[in-house]
């Protein structure tokens, strides 16, 4: 029997050609007890663990309960929260009346703009709503006005669909030859109205059943859309449109056989006809059709908006040319499915204009009852195996009514609003507390500081223990430097710690927090050494230094000694480093004399020396003559200075005295 029941939902359950043995023994579930979620597979205990934890995490439901509807994301929600239908919905529940869906919502403004754009109103010339007074307060106005003048419901609100509103999207069957908690759910809109309002849904569904034909040959029209000859198999119109994207498509509900690479026989789709338009009307990063921004801005003048005027124009007029090429099959149609959102879109297919194919009264129509994405001939595919094939769900019933129960439960219950804690006021700290809080303060500022005779007086002044242990206690950095003697050794004060030990008395053995003593957090020789040093003058019976973990003792004098013996190495290296340096910087600068001594202009070898007035031309080169003028003075008159130095030191030189 499992074997039995994998095999039947093994593979895709198509709806209108389900397994005979199935057809048989398929029975109708109740629905006042059973009202699974349309997911394909899954539990009641997920989806009950899903939705607590929803709620924990302060997730929201992408649903509105007022309007009927369910959303793919927040944002769409978000939307329709500020739609008018939404608002129209509210207006109906304070005024108490019923709600309505959205296409009598669709069917409402349709009826608005018509009786509009009939009359001689000023406020709106060419058969819009204005946009001053909006789509919902015009509507408002206009029921009030009927009511006031004791007019029928009938001409405000539309004939209430026979299939009636409320009711799950979901028609769930059962079958013996499944588990008890396995169901098969049928989509309620690929039902007609007289099909929905019959008792016995079984009978319909095993009427509905079509066998699988061979797929014939598809003659091609002139714009190279496929049309057939003659359609005489049941088929659905389906058509969805927005933001300059439309796609429809016209699909044979019989399906037809085809074999796999493998000889598998499987069943597929036939598409009769499908067309695919996309124009540039909606405005880049701002959203909405140029249409809308133009009813509530005014036009604009611009490339872009004249350019997405055009393409609205166009897009309209290709789309109602392949509808009025389509008629004869849509007229033939069992089933219409459209997805228009926004006015401007439901007027390009539901008119009002002449030869209109498509009409807001259509009995046939329906909107798609899941979640769509952007109109392309994939998605239409998409969307028809969605609705055509069965749901397979399983759910343990006696759990879902408790979960039915205990959520009714819940709901009589009155919810008592839970006390609001008060605020927790910290104790006031006793006198001892605020003395060792100001001790603590003192002393860990003072060793930070390295002041190791403030240190000792402080604690002998203020008669502190030695071991005196920081408050509060279980503060992180307490924890772990709870002692004077801890904390000047994390912070590599040797100083300190050699003056707490050797003056101080303070017991090096003493551990933190972490089961360390004062030795283990020191981080440099030095500091370690004051242990060493501390432990040679005290003696090695003064305090457990073993417990303390300090290496053998070492006097000053060898500290001082191994200190000065490491200063004058570092002396050493880094006085060669200076000098390994300084050799470096004079070769360095020797070689770029080198260079430059080398690039100076001179004679070259062989080359003939220039006459005086040859280099006095050269040096006279860019003066003014002015400037050339006073320069030939100066160097006559140092020449003429020349010639009598000589002669005065030559022989003879006496009378040149005379």
């Amino acid at each position: 029997m499992a074997e039995k029941s994998n095999d039947l939902i093994q593979r895709p359950l198509y709806v209108f050609d389900l397994p005979p043995e199935l057809l048989q023994s398929i029975h109708l579930k109740d629905s006042a007890t059973f009202q699974p979620s349309p997911s394909d597979s899954s539990t009641l205990n997920d989806r009950l663990k899903n939705s607590t934890e929803d709620r924990e995490d302060g997730k929201l439901s992408t649903s509105c309960n007022l309007c009927r509807a369910s959303f793919q994301t927040l944002q769409e929600q978000r939307r329709h929260m500020k739609s008018d239908w939404h608002g129209y919905n509210l207006k109906q529940k304070l005024k108490g009346l019923k709600t309505i869906n959205e296409i009598e919502f669709d069917k409402l403004v349709d009826d608005l703009e018509e009786s509009i754009s009939g009359s001689d109103s000023e406020d709106s010339e060419d058969g819009h709503i204005n946009t001053k007074e909006g789509t919902l307060t015009a509507l408002l106005k206009k029921q009030a006005k009927l009511h006031d003048t004791t007019a029928s419901d009938e001409d405000v609100i539309p004939e209430k669909r026979t299939r009636g509103a409320g009711k799950p999207p979901l028609v769930w069957f059962s079958t013996p030859l499944l588990s008890n908690n396995v169901s098969l759910g049928v989509y309620r809109a690929i039902f007609t109205n007289a099909e929905q309002e019959d008792s016995d849904m079984t009978n319909v569904l095993r009427n509905k059943q079509l066998s699988p034909e061979p797929s014939k040959p598809l003659l091609k029209a002139g714009n190279g859309v496929p049309l057939p000859t003659s359609v005489t198999s049941p088929h659905v119109f389906m058509c969805m449109i927005g933001g300059g994207h439309f796609a429809a498509m016209i699909v044979s509900l019989a399906p037809k056989l085809a074999k796999k690479a493998s000889g598998v026989e499987e069943r597929q789709a036939i598409v009769i006809a499908h067309k695919t338009f996309h124009r540039y009307t909606t405005r880049r990063k701002q959203g909405g059709a140029q249409s809308a921004n133009d009813s509530a801005k005014g036009a604009a003048h611009s490339a872009g908006s004249s350019l997405r005027r055009y393409n609205e124009a166009a897009l309209e007029t290709d789309i109602r040319t392949l509808l009025a090429e389509w008629r004869s099959m849509i007229d033939k149609a069992s089933l219409i499915f459209v997805r228009a959102t926004g006015s401007t879109n439901r007027r390009t297919l539901f008119g009002p204009y002449e030869g209109q194919v498509l009409r807001h009264n259509d009995l046939r129509n329906r909107s798609f009852p899941f979640s769509t994405r952007r109109a392309t001939q994939a998605e239409l595919m998409r969307a028809f195996v969605e609705l055509t094939r069965v749901k397979v769900s399983e759910i343990d019933e006696a759990a879902l009514v408790a979960a039915n129960a205990a959520e009714q439960k819940n709901k009589e219950t009155p919810v008592k609003p839970s006390p609001v804690p008060s605020k927790l006021v910290p104790p006031k700290p006793s006198k001892e507390e605020e003395a060792a809080l100001l001790h603590t303060s003192q002393l860990q500022a003072l060793i930070r500081r390295s002041k190791a005779p403030a240190v000792l007086s402080y604690i002998s002044s203020n008669s502190l223990s030695p071991d005196f242990i920081f408050y509060p206690p279980t503060s992180q950095a307490n924890h772990h430097a709870p002692t004077p003697l801890h904390l000047a050794a994390s912070i590599n004060s040797s100083a300190v710690v050699l003056a707490l030990l050797t003056k101080g008395n303070v017991n090096p053995s003493v551990t933190n927090g972490e089961g360390k003593p004062p030795f283990d957090l020191a981080g440099d020789r030095a500091t370690r050494d004051a242990f060493r040093v501390s432990r040679s003058e005290l003696g090695d019976t003064a305090w457990n230094w073993d417990a303390a973990h300090c290496p053998p003792p070492l006097t000053k004098i060898e500290a001082d000694k191994r200190e000065q013996r490491e200063r004058t190495e570092s002396e050493k290296a880094e006085a060669e480093r200076r000098r390994i340096e300084m050799d470096k910087i004079k070769k360095d600068s020797s070689t770029e004399a080198e260079k430059s001594e080398g690039k100076r202009p001179g004679r070259a070898l062989g080359a003939a020396a220039k006459t005086g007035t040859e280099q006095r031309e050269v040096e006279s080169r860019g003066m003014t003559p002015e400037m050339k003028a006073r320069l030939e003075r100066e160097r006559r008159a140092r020449a003429a200075e020349e010639r009598i130095r000589r002669m005065a030191g030559g022989p003879g030189g006496g009378g040149a005295g005379r």
